[in-house]
């Protein structure tokens, strides 16, 4: 029978809660990162000639048709030697994070934009506003209201997929778990505390989303 203790780790809450605040920071800035990027290609998706919208097509498929994890190792370690530019690992890890939220959050922008009813441009062209004007003052407002639940999904994924950032050796939560378990050997508590970390983080947001989706299903 094994005798749990989580005494023991009582010496290392300083490195665990060091590791869930890099994996809060990696969190916000990569989704800040992402949602502009999503939403530059989301509208460019919708509002460009082919010759534009192809290569950024070509961007989405390639980064949501990959693993994450290939695509951490490879930023870290080719394209550091393709470029010619050292490249930190928490730089690596912010860039393809942020990408890879970017090619998901166009994805969501792009079926946002396009599930509003065209009768709503041709209202707006009718008393004499711009194509941008009716966008931001139009459309963008009604596409939100179909967007924020997926928003908010695509967000606790993204958390999720920060602890893959360990593989390149960025202290986040995961990574600061197995220095411990390294240290304590015991792994059982170690880990059971991160995922208790994660569920206590990650919960809450489902909450809203689950909330979010019921209020908006209720003022459709």
């Amino acid at each position: 029978m094994y005798a749990w203790d989580f005494a023991a780790l009582k010496p290392y809450w300083g490195l665990i809660w060091h590791g869930l605040l890099i994996t809060v920071a990696y969190t916000l800035t990569t989704v800040i990162a992402g949602l502009v990027i999503g939403l530059v290609v989301g509208i460019l998706r919708t509002n460009s000639p082919l010759w534009v919208r192809i290569p950024l097509r070509g961007y989405i498929e390639v980064f949501r048709c990959t693993p994450l994890l290939v695509q951490l190792v490879w930023v870290y370690y080719a394209l550091p030697v393709l470029i010619g530019v050292d490249m930190s690992a928490a730089m690596a890890c912010f860039l393809a994070l942020s990408l890879y939220a970017g090619a998901f959050y166009a994805e969501i922008f792009r079926g946002g934009i396009e599930a509003v009813d065209v009768g709503q441009w041709e209202a707006g062209r009718a008393i004499g506003m711009r194509r941008s004007k009716i966008f931001r003052r139009i459309v963008l407002p009604q596409a939100i209201q179909v967007m924020i639940p997926s928003f908010i999904n695509q967000t606790i994924l993204q958390l999720k997929n920060t602890s893959l950032v360990s593989v390149v050796a960025v202290g986040d939560l995961l990574y600061q778990g197995s220095v411990i378990t390294a240290a304590s050997y015991r792994p059982l508590e170690v880990y059971t505390a991160i995922a208790v970390l994660y569920f206590a983080v990650l919960f809450p947001l489902t909450l809203v989303a689950d909330q979010v989706e019921r209020r908006l299903g209720a003022h459709r």
